[in-house]
């Protein structure tokens, strides 16, 4: 039985999903969501606050300070708490009424941009007000998560190798893009090793990501309005943009099953399963990452009436997963 003494010291890194009998592929999905942070964000968070210490960056009378959709948010406001440090959380009118009640049930502070950028959407406009603040007072420390290296070397220092002892015959790994450290840690980590492991970036339609045109996205959490600075695009093999109307149709899917995870999580999973139909085959094994976990979209994507409301009466009348727009292989 594990004995901890701060939160980032319990972290359940070993647990996966057999999905065959939901989906009819041989896929596993790595349940990230299991901390005290709830997401997978809180890997990247320990990393960049423990850079910023060794750096000088961040000491006694420091306040952090950084954009996030949600889940980052929850990860820097408890290790700040954890820690001492004050933190200020600038997010957006998509972030679940749960998620914000979370930081400040942590002791942060929530400011919420209820306007966007005309031409960098709500990112945008988040990452002006956070330079701004900086600008105005030195003790605001901010990590930017969108180009700081500490965000994608926490999954390749991690996640990346957690999954290969796991499956040494891994055959495809499906990871969502926000920021893309998380993808780009695993796919660096592969990469050097040689291994014969198809990278499948999973997106948002409406994400520039990987280009093309911005649209409206309200599920927070994967997807960006400004292309991730972090993301070097040859190192992926393929990439799935998925509709949010079946992001919700995976999620209810899965919940009927008992499991009850994320919208970020019921992207990857209707993106890897889109992926699978078109290009996979019995033999092939398969793992696909899950963020997080469903409880703070509770008054979103699980609020009876909600998918409804946003998507039409043909979110939820059907079964079928794997719908999405699978993109034009990544050279």
């Amino acid at each position: 039985m594990p004995v901890i003494s701060v939160p980032t010291d319990f972290n359940e890194e070993e647990l996966y999903v057999d999905l065959r009998t939901v989906v009819g592929h041989r896929l596993f999905l790595k349940c990230e969501g299991f901390n005290f942070a709830g997401s997978i964000k809180l890997k990247a968070a320990t990393e960049m606050v423990r850079a910023a210490e060794r750096d000088g960056r961040l000491g006694p009378g420091s306040t952090l300070v950084e954009s996030s959709s949600g889940n980052l948010g929850v990860a820097l406001s408890m290790i700040a708490a954890s820690r001492g440090y004050r933190f200020l959380c600038v997010t957006d009118a998509r972030c679940n009424p749960a998620t914000k009640g979370l930081m400040e049930a942590l002791g942060s502070r929530v400011d919420v941009i209820t306007e966007p950028d005309p031409i960098g959407g709500f990112l945008g406009a988040r990452i002006a007000y956070v330079r701004a603040l900086c600008a105005a007072d030195e003790r605001y420390v901010w990590l930017d998560q969108y180009t700081n290296q500490a965000n994608w070397r926490a999954h390749y220092r991690t996640t990346a190798p957690a999954i290969a002892r796991q499956f040494p015959r891994l055959d495809v790994l499906f990871v969502g893009v926000g920021t893309s450290g998380t993808l780009m840690g695993c796919a660096q980590w592969f990469w050097e090793r040689r291994r014969r492991v198809r990278i499948v970036a999973v997106d948002s339609v409406g994400s520039v990501a990987f280009g093309g045109t911005p649209g409206r996205r309200l599920i927070p959490g994967l997807g960006t309005s400004v292309p991730p600075p972090l993301l070097d695009a040859s190192c992926v093999d393929d990439v799935v943009r998925v509709e949010e109307a079946d992001t919700v149709r995976a999620c209810h899917r899965l919940a009927r099953r008992g499991f009850l995870f994320g919208g970020s999580t019921g992207t990857v999973v209707s993106g890897a399963v889109d992926w699978l139909n078109r290009d996979g085959s019995p033999d092939l094994t398969a793992v696909a990452i899950a963020p997080d976990l469903g409880e703070r979209y509770l008054d979103t994507i699980y609020r009876p009436g909600w998918p409804l409301e946003q998507y039409g009466e043909s979110v939820l009348g059907t079964d079928e997963l794997g719908t999405g727009e699978l993109a034009a292989p990544v050279v």
